[in-house]
């Protein structure tokens, strides 16, 4: 069997399963965002009265950080009155960040756990060699009663990376390249296994950016077999034992597709579809408004590293918006301690509060109509971050930084090579 076949047997109680089979599962951890209010209203629909396990369910407010409309801060309310209620071990309210960033910090996602949350980049969890998806809220009402919830085994497809990029090329630009190969509809419902030498040698960071972007490929899950690196993040941290899957040596998948990754050029991702990629050198030339780095996809230390590699001394163009959103508190203390955060600042950048931020129109960085933004997020459809006439280019957060220095869709890696 593969891992996520044995992480599925493990949890309902079987020797095996197959791919197609439905089965029934325990979870090993849940989380709310601060979107799905309706969870609480379905919950008390099916009569229920007590989470299933008080230290296994947490509320993260991270898609409207701090609360901007009245509609939302109703939402908070309610949320903080239901954790207090159920007397809830985790609750991560508006200080602390992104809830795939903030759940991976405090060791709560593990290798061999399934993670269900309402949200659908939960396939970012595959990096920890868990087995995370995202639902809506009626499955997740359901699973706070019982701690079960329904799957359908999936098939498991092998992207299998390798080479080494041209230097100022990062993992986004990587699964960016993947993406367009794959197309938005190349595994649907299927798990996606990340092999190779290119993956093999990714730390925590990297591997994160390739398994939240899977789902923008339709797959229902994702997976990285954790190296020596990943597991000592997660002995730092767990907050339970845990237990690391293999598969077995043999499996045949249900397909098996090679990226060659040598000498990879930046990729942006034009819009309005994120499977629109094509190399950077490519997009022509392309004033932008606004430059965002942040979110669940491309708001960790590295990727702030990685901007003020590029930043360092300058300031960015004028009319251009620098946004910089840490993904967690965690990493914008680190950001702070290590210096990048005054170098950023120094640059011109507007810093905002750990969170989603505009990634999905709510606030601290809303477009207006007719303006461009060059992003470090997963998603570019029209009115994803603000009104439906704005454009988004996704880009890594190298892009991101060399485009607000020159006030267009610029590469990187000649700044990446001269600041060396």
């Amino acid at each position: 069997m593969h891992a996520i076949e044995k992480i599925l047997a493990g949890h309902c109680g079987r020797p095996s399963v197959q791919a197609g089979e439905i089965v029934t599962a325990r979870v090993d951890f849940a989380e709310i965002n601060d979107l799905y209010l309706q969870t609480l209203v379905s919950f008390r629909e099916m009569d229920g009265e007590r989470v299933w396990d008080r230290e296994r369910v947490a509320f993260v407010f991270d898609h409207y950080a701090p609360a901007p409309t009245i509609r939302s801060a109703q939402i908070h309310k309610e949320m903080r009155e239901f954790v207090r209620e159920q007397q809830l071990r985790y609750h991560f309210d508006v200080n602390a960040g992104v809830c795939h960033q903030v759940l991976a910090e405090n060791g709560l996602v593990c290798p061999g756990d399934i993670l269900v949350a309402t949200d659908s980049h939960t396939t970012t969890h595959g990096a920890f060699g868990a087995m995370g998806t995202g639902v809506g809220a009626t499955d997740m009402a359901t699973l706070l009663i019982s701690g079960e919830l329904w799957f359908r085994v999936p098939e498991i497809v092998e992207l299998r990376i390798d080479g080494t990029p041209r230097p100022g090329v990062l993992p986004k630009d990587v699964i960016l390249f993947v993406l367009g190969k794959m197309r938005a509809d190349g595994a649907v419902y299927q798990a996606v296994d990340f092999t190779g030498s290119y993956v093999e040698q990714l730390g925590v960071a990297g591997r994160m950016v390739l398994c939240n972007m899977a789902v923008e490929m339709g797959a229902k899950t994702a997976y990285i077999q954790p190296n020596d690196e990943v597991l000592a993040y997660i002995e730092r941290r767990a907050a339970r034992p845990y237990q690391v899957q293999y598969t077995d040596p043999g499996y045949v998948y249900k397909a098996s597709y090679h990226f060659d990754v040598e000498g990879l050029e930046p990729q942006v991702a034009a819009p309005s579809s994120v499977d629109n990629v094509i190399p950077l050198a490519e997009a022509g030339t392309v004033a932008v408004n606004q430059c965002l780095i942040g979110t669940c996809t491309g708001g960790r230390l590295e990727d702030f590293q990685a901007a003020a590699r590029i930043l360092r001394g300058k300031k960015i163009a004028p009319g251009v918006r620098l946004l910089v959103i840490p993904a967690s508190s965690e990493v914008l203390r680190a950001c702070m301690d290590s210096g990048v955060l005054a170098t950023l600042l120094d640059a011109g950048a507007t810093v905002s509060t750990p969170g989603c931020g505009p990634c999905l129109s709510a606030h601290e960085g809303v477009l207006a109509e007719g303006e461009v933004c060059v992003t470090a997020s997963n998603r570019n459809f029209p009115g994803r971050m603000g009104h439906r006439g704005s454009k988004l280019y996704l880009a890594s957060p190298a892009t991101v930084a060399a485009s607000a220095l020159t006030g267009y869709l610029t590469s990187p890696c000649e700044f990446w090579e001269e600041a060396e």
